[in-house]
Parts: C-alpha cells; sequence; structure tokens
C-alpha cells in the first residue's frame, strides 16, 4: 500500500489515541485547523476536544504542560510547529524533562513524546529552516529519532510512547509528501541505524531529509563504478556505533551528510567515534558535508548553495576515493 509521509504520521498518531486513552496530542493548531501541516486533520473529530487540544502560541508553557501531563501518567504527544520555535522550550525539555528519572533517583519518568518539523529547502528563511537535531542529540536523558522513510514515519511513534523517557521526534519538513509502498507489517525500531543500500567502496551516512539525496548520489556514483553504502542514521541518540562501524569496516571509507552545520555538529561526533572504533580499517580520513556555515538564506539559489546537494555528496564522494572531481 502507497501512501505519503504525512498520512503514515497522521495514521501512527491515529492509531496511539485508539490503541491507549492515556495519549492525548497537543499542539498548535492540532485541533480545528488540522495541524499546520495536516498531520493531525480528522482528529479532533474522532476523538475530541479532551484528547486534541489547541495550545496557545507559547512552546514554553504547552511543553511545560505536556512534561506535567507524563509526570501525571498520561502519554502526551506534544507537536512544536518547526525546530526553531523549540527553543523556547529548550528549558523544559532539557532542564526538566531529561532530568527528572535521574534526579528523582528513578522515582519519576517523563513519558513524553515531542515532534517538530526540521530542515530546510523551502524558502522559509533562517527562523523556520534549521536542522538542530545535534543540539538534542547531545543531551542524556532523552531519545533522539530522525524518520526519513514512510515506514519509519508510520512504526516509530507507538514505540517511542512506551520509552519511559522523553523521545523527541524530528520530521523533515521536504520529507511530508514523499510517497512509498508501506510494508505489512511495518518496522517499529527505534534503536538502531539502517543500511539502505548496500555498497563495497564508502559508506554515506546519513539521516532525514538527506537520505534521499545519499541515495540519489549513490545512483550517479554506481554508473561511475563506485560502490556506495548508504546508512539511515534514524537515531541519533543513542547513536548505533555498531552498526555505523561495521558499515565502515566493510567500505574502509565514510562520508557523512549532514543538513546541520559542521562545527560542533552531530557529524563531529560520528566522525571522532569512527577514528576511535575503526582507525585501522580506514584507507581514508572521515569525510563530512555539511551546510554552510550561515543562517539559512531565504532566496532560493543561495538556499540551495547552503545545504548538502546530490552533485555536492557525488563531487565529495569522488574526492575521498582519490578521484579527480
Amino acid at each position: 500500500m502507497k501512501i505519503s509521509y504525512r498520512q503514515a504520521v497522521h495514521d501512527a498518531m491515529h492509531e496511539a489515541l485508539q490503541r491507549d486513552e492515556r495519549v492525548f496530542l497537543m499542539g498548535e493548531d492540532v485541533g480545528r485547523y488540522g495541524g499546520s501541516y495536516a498531520f493531525s486533520k480528522g482528529l479532533l473529530e474522532a476523538f475530541g476536544p479532551e484528547r486534541i487540544r489547541d495550545t496557545p502560541l507559547s512552546e514554553l508553557g504547552f511543553v511545560g504542560a505536556g512534561v506535567g501531563a507524563a509526570l501525571g501518567g498520561l502519554r502526551p504527544i506534544v507537536e512544536v510547529m518547526t525546530v526553531n520555535f523549540s527553543l523556547l522550550a529548550l528549558d523544559q525539555i532539557v532542564n526538566n524533562a531529561a532530568l527528572y528519572r535521574h534526579m528523582s533517583g528513578g522515582q519519576f519518568s517523563v513519558p513524553l513524546v515531542v515532534r517538530m518539523a526540521t530542515g530546510a529547502g523551502r524558502q522559509l528563511a533562517a527562523q523556520h529552516s534549521h536542522s538542530l537535531e545535534g543540539w538534542y542529540a547531545h543531551i542524556p536523558g532523552i531519545r533522539v529519532l530522525a524518520p526519513a522513510t514512510v515506514e519509519d514515519a508510520r512504526g516509530m511513534l507507538w514505540p517511542a510512547l512506551q520509552d519511559p523517557d522523553p523521545v523527541v521526534i524530528f520530521e523533515h519538513a521536504q520529507l511530508f509528501n514523499l510517497e512509498a509502498e508501506l510494508p505489512q507489517p511495518w518496522s517499529a525500531d527505534i534503536a538502531h541505524a539502517a543500511v539502505r543500500r548496500a555498497g563495497t567502496d564508502l559508506s554515506l551516512i546519513t539521516y532525514g531529509g538527506s537520505l534521499p539525496k545519499a541515495l540519489e548520489a549513490a545512483e550517479v556514483l554506481a554508473g561511475e563504478g563506485i560502490s556506495a553504502e548508504v546508512v539511515d542514521l534514524r537515531v541519533l541518540r543513542p547513536l548505533d556505533l555498531p552498526t555505523i562501524a561495521a558499515s565502515v569496516r566493510k567500505t574502509h571509507r565514510a562520508l557523512i551528510v549532514d543538513e546541520g552545520w559542521r562545527t560542533g555538529g552531530l557529524s563531529a561526533e560520528i566522525a571522532a567515534s569512527l577514528t576511535e572504533q575503526v582507525f585501522f580499517d580506514l584507507d581514508a580520513p572521515p569525510a563530512r558535508l555539511c551546510s554552510a556555515e550561515v543562517p539559512i538564506p531565504y532566496a532560493k539559489h543561495l538556499e540551495d548553495a547552503a545545504l548538502p546537494q546530490v552533485h555536492g555528496i557525488v563531487a565529495s564522494a569522488r574526492q575521498l576515493m582519490g578521484r579527480a572531481a
């Protein structure tokens, strides 16, 4: 059955609301409007205003309410319109939700799921376009997911709601209209990376909105006689380092593609971990392709230039293989 990423997220929430009466959805415009990205269309009519709650424009306030509800035994799904706006709720996520289990000696848990749109490519300018997944992946006490396929968009929510600790799910806005066949049954893995394409010459390691670009780049490289393995991280905290390392031990080269910024980013963590764990298997230093070190521009040609693109991945892979660009 072929469905869109958007429909997969909708169906995952609908199923969770049906399966567990403790689950409810809250966020800006999730009710009457049907969600800023139409994820929750029809849910208000199906489940009523007690379980589909429109909130004021205060991320600090409604994420905090979600933390309180989770502490009280409910299973909130909190939708934040875009990752940039989640910075207004950092105190609740980082200083409260992530810490309760540890600071209470295990007496309290916060089974909270925070969903947010992330990424650029839609000409929405800097305040709606950044990729801050690496910031959240830095924080102990939370699980960070980045579903990049229809199957993961459909399957990751329910196990996330079973996690006793907070889970932050990043949904790249460029994927919302992606359509694919949904396998039956679908996967519900929130612990492991996935090899999306097997290869022997180098590993393309990526996640989220960069996955389709990496897969397209792998096709181009195959036409040039370069066999690229594509690893979808999908779980950014905790990183599945065994899967990543196993791929690089096979291919002996790694190119990390990250829409986040290079400086202090998730790509640096992966490169350092590979250097620590598979140094003697490497035929070249791990390479990184990241967004330009600027706020994401509004103009389309500048936005495209600031982001990792297929041609950039191909050029970086050629360089890693010691071939002329």
